[in-house]
C-alpha cells in the first residue's frame, strides 16, 4: 500500500534500520517527520540487504553494489553495531569505478562526488570498522546535503513508530530527470546517489513533492 508519512506520523519518531546510500524515499520519509532514530542495537538479519547494499543506474539499467561483512561470532547474538566491514574483493574500488561509469556524466556529478570519496576509498575499512559507523557517517552526510534533519544513531532502543525493515511506509516515486531516462524511462527505488547526482540542489524539491 503506497501512502503519505505526512499522514501516518505527523511531528512523530520514526525508529529506522541502518542504510548504505538508502533509496530516496527513505529521505523523503526523514525530510516529513518529526524525529527519526536508527536502531544500531537490534538484532542482525544478514536478510535486510539494505544496511550494506545500494542500488544505482548503471549503463544496463539498475545495478546493486553491495559491501562486504566479517561473518560475527554468533549469528544469534549479534546485533547491528556489532558486524564489521572486509576487505574482501576490494569493494570500495568496485564501487568507485560503479559510480563514475554509471554516473560520471550526471549534471551534479562532479559537483558532489567528492564529498564521497572517503566512504568508497582504500581507507574507509580502517576508517570505519563497524557497518553502522559507516552507514551513520554516509547519512550524515547526505542530509547535510539535503538540508534536513540526520536521525539520531543509537543502540537503546529509541522508542517511535516502528518503521525497521520492510515495516517502513512506500512512498510513490516521483519522477525527476535522469541522465538515461530515454533508454529505460524514469527508474524509481534507487538510491538517493542517483537523485543527487541527476538533479543537484533540486533534490528537496522532489522530496517535498514525494510526500505532499
Amino acid at each position: 500500500m503506497t501512502v503519505s508519512p505526512l499522514t501516518l506520523y505527523p511531528d512523530k519518531t520514526i525508529v529506522l534500520s541502518p542504510a548504505y546510500f538508502g533509496q530516496v524515499s527513505r529521505y523523503a520519509l526523514i525530510a516529513s517527520v518529526g524525529h527519526a532514530s536508527v536502531d544500531t542495537g537490534a538484532k542482525f538479519d544478514k536478510r535486510l540487504k539494505s544496511t550494506r547494499r545500494m542500488t544505482i543506474a548503471d549503463v544496463n539499467g539498475p545495478m546493486n553494489l553491495t559491501v562486504p561483512i566479517l561473518k560475527p561470532e554468533s549469528l544469534t547474538r549479534a546485533r547491528w553495531n556489532d558486524i564489521r566491514l572486509s576487505t574482501h574483493g576490494e569493494w570500495w574500488h568496485v564501487h568507485r569505478v560503479a559510480l563514475e561509469s554509471a554516473y560520471g556524466r550526471t549534471p551534479f556529478f562532479e559537483f558532489y562526488i567528492d564529498r564521497f570519496l572517503r566512504f568508497i576509498s582504500r581507507t574507509t575499512v580502517d576508517t570505519f570498522q563497524s557497518l553502522t559507523s559507516l552507514d551513520e557517517a554516509i547519512e550524515r552526510e547526505i542530509c547535510g546535503i539535503l538540508d534536513i534533519p540526520s536521525p539520531v544513531y543509537t543502540d537503546s532502543s529509541p522508542e517511535g513508530e516502528d518503521c525497521r525493515g520492510n515495516r517502513c511506509p512506500t512512498l510513490p516515486d516521483i519522477p525527476y530527470y535522469q541522465v538515461r531516462q530515454n533508454d529505460f524511462g524514469f527508474l524509481g527505488g534507487l538510491s538517493v546517489l542517483d537523485l543527487i547526482f541527476n538533479v543537484g540542489p533540486e533534490s528537496p524539491l522532489v522530496l517535498r513533492k514525494m510526500t505532499e
